[in-house]
């Protein structure tokens, strides 16, 4: 299970969610296929974690959106993001 960060290159907003297969989810994102993020495409994959299971990834997810995640993705976009995990 992972937990990704998507950029929007339409309105350079971010995206973070979960799934077992990230290649697949982007390109569900990418063509139009999931309803949140339809009207944002393209997307590029800027993060991904993994997690050990579902409620490692859920709550992950969760931090990510939170104050505290939103000011380290801000860090991020400041220094550079880490490299993507396991690529």
């Amino acid at each position: 299970m992972f937990v990704y960060i998507l950029k929007s290159l339409k309105d350079l907003k971010t995206y973070t969610g979960f799934s077992l297969d990230v290649g697949k989810r982007i390109k569900e994102h990418n063509q139009g296929k999931v309803d949140a993020t339809k009207h944002r495409r393209p997307f590029v994959l800027l993060y991904k974690e993994n997690c050990f299971d579902l409620k490692e990834a859920k709550k992950r997810e969760k931090y990510w959106k939170s104050g505290a995640g939103r000011r380290k993705l801000k860090q991020f976009f400041k220094n550079g993001f880490p490299l993507i995990q396991n690529e």
